[in-house]
């Protein structure tokens, strides 16, 4: 009990030193409803690079990635290294329009391209999304870390499952505190902060494994996981892996674009950069960053499955097991902080964007038009209170998940991603689609996404042999052809105009696209590495053609660096900065 009792006090110290940081940093600045919903456009590329990271990287991907790498391999990594896509066309593409109309959510962008009934239809699948699948899963995994690190079964005498029930309304009820009074300000601060903490403990739980895999030795437990079962460090997938290669390239390319460059909680960091340059940074480092997972949160997955064997319970549980046995007990408490940290940081950004959404596309706009900030803040914090009480009774049941919590995530995500995704870059890159055609898109896709990925199998016992991820993007690109379609059979009688309202500084990241190409090359990188020429070698560590490849990539990215440095960049920007001023003109 002495123990318990150290863990909790030092978590509880670096939490109350994280809180009162944010708190210093954000006393008087939540006054107005840009403060507290957008951090009064102020956040640099720092905060928004540390804030997206952290909200991204919850307990779910500990659990979940890890789980991944324990049972198969590292081919879900695709997931997270292949986001370079998506922060690069975020950046590069969609910021610059939102900024550029000074859009507080992604909906309310929307109704500018189309009308408010697909504003209101689009609100609809986010809060549905946010409600039932995204907050639940994360109050799931970070309980299910809680439980395994300091055993609450046995500590209170109770069954498991009672157990992640008094655990997920405990973490719950903090956060929403922490969420409901912060403002997106604080939620960025300590986001970034945690984040450190989650770097340190990332570095060191995969140090601890292979030291403890290699008998003390940490290049033997290095060596040890690229001799014995190498396959499971390729991440290359095959058809029969939970994400086949060719999926990037499909459904994946899309979903991802959707988390990263459209969903309201992730890009509402992006929404309140004090730049367009500041949040061009923000957005590419966070690439960087992402490249960096695999290695902090598949790895000891595959260390777990080298020191315990294919026998755990479920894969859920490679990571708390692993962290339980190798992680110094001194710092349970701080590694318990990190972890609250990083659920507490996607669960309040989650519940702040929920609650953005409410107010600005539903109550601003079709209860009480002419509310005042103050009322918008106060019904933002009832809403989000609600929802959180909604959540606490929803995640406990995902204890149910057969497939894995990372699986069934991904597959239920698909309801509102891929048509969200859709609609946004229909929006921009057409002119004469109306508004008719997204709202034909949201009804027959979730009717039909259903049907092909549970209806079939449950009422006419047909499976399709095909992964989710490729009917996913099967789906995006028959979307876009039916509105497509219905732009031509139907067009709007005069063509779309973005309207120019900048709140902050348009002129880009002057290293914007050399740093794009910089990124490209260490995701591709990342696949050299573990792929058969790489430490996945089924003959020695390394192939032969491991450093022909790789001293390849670099000539071919020094080059295109350069390229990019000397020309891109500033054409990029002349045409940025040119059609911004042409648009002001017109409406001038």
């Amino acid at each position: 009990m002495g123990s318990i009792a150290f863990t909790l006090i030092t978590c509880a110290f670096f939490m109350g030193l994280v809180a009162w940081y944010s708190y210093h940093k954000t006393k008087n600045t939540v006054s107005d409803s840009t403060g507290y919903f957008l951090a009064g456009r102020g956040l640099t590329g720092g905060f928004i690079a540390g804030s997206l990271i952290l909200t991204n990287l919850s307990a779910e991907q500990l659990i979940g990635l890890n789980g991944q790498g324990y049972s198969a391999n590292l081919s879900n990594m695709a997931w997270e290294v292949t986001a370079g896509f998506s922060v690069i066309m975020l950046a590069l593409v969609l910021l610059p329009r939102y900024l550029g109309g000074a859009f507080t959510t992604l909906p309310g962008f929307i109704n500018n391209r189309f009308d408010q009934g697909t504003r209101l239809l689009i609100v609809l699948l986010f809060m549905l999304g946010y409600g039932l699948i995204t907050i639940p899963s994360v109050l799931y995994s970070g309980s299910i870390a809680v439980l395994q690190l300091f055993d609450i079964p046995n500590m209170l005498g109770i069954s498991f499952e009672q157990s992640m029930w008094v655990v997920v309304w405990v973490i719950g009820i903090i956060g929403s505190i922490y969420a409901i009074f912060g403002g997106l300000k604080a939620v960025a601060i300590s986001d970034t902060i945690n984040g450190i903490g989650l770097l340190i403990v990332g570095l060191l739980v995969p140090v601890l494994g292979f030291i403890a895999l290699g008998d003390g030795n940490l290049f033997e437990g290095m060596k040890t996981i690229t001799t014995e079962h190498p396959e499971k460090m390729n991440a290359i997938g095959s058809s029969d892996d939970g994400v086949p290669f060719g999926a990037i390239f499909t459904g994946m390319l899309f979903a991802n674009l959707f988390y990263w460059g459209t969903n309201q909680y992730v890009i509402q960091r992006t929404l309140g950069a004090k730049s367009l340059a500041e949040g061009q940074k923000g957005a590419l480092f966070t690439g960087f960053l992402k490249i960096l997972v695999p290695f902090l949160m598949m790895i000891p997955g595959i260390i777990a499955f080298h020191l315990y064997g294919p026998g755990l319970e479920t894969m859920d549980l490679a990571y708390p097991t692993l962290i339980s046995d190798i992680f110094p007990t001194f710092l349970n408490g701080f590694f318990l902080a990190v972890l609250l940290g990083a659920v507490f940081s996607s669960f309040n950004s989650l519940l702040n964007s929920a609650s953005t959404l409410f107010v600005y596309d539903v109550y601003k706009v079709v209860i009480n038009k002419d509310a005042s900030d103050r009322k918008m803040i106060r019904v933002s914090q009832w809403f989000g209170t609600i929802l959180a009480l909604i959540t606490f009774f929803i995640s406990p049941l995902l204890i149910n998940a057969p497939d894995g919590l990372w699986t069934l995530i991904r597959q239920f995500t698909g309801f509102f991603n891929i048509p969200i995704i859709a609609i946004v870059l229909v929006g921009i890159f057409s002119k004469r689609v109306p508004s008719i055609a997204p709202k034909v898109t949201i009804i027959l896709h979730v009717i039909a996404y259903y049907f092909l990925i549970w209806g079939l199998p449950t009422f006419f016992n047909v499976e399709l042999a095909i992964n989710f991820i490729h009917i996913q993007g099967l789906m995006f690109v028959i979307e876009v052809a039916l509105m497509l379609v219905i732009g031509m059979v139907k067009p709007l009688e005069e063509p779309f105009v973005f309207k120019v309202n900048a709140q902050v500084s348009m002129v880009p990241w002057k290293y914007a696209l050399p740093v794009t190409i910089l990124l490209l090359s260490a995701m591709v990188f990342s696949y050299i590495l573990f792929s058969p020429i790489g430490v996945a070698s089924p003959e020695n560590i390394i192939s032969g053609w491991f450093w022909p490849a790789t001293i390849a990539l670099i000539v071919v990215t020094i080059i295109l660096y350069l390229i990019a440095l000397k020309s891109w960049n500033k054409k990029y920007a002349d045409k940025l900065l040119s059609s911004h001023e042409e648009q002001l003109k017109k409406e001038a």
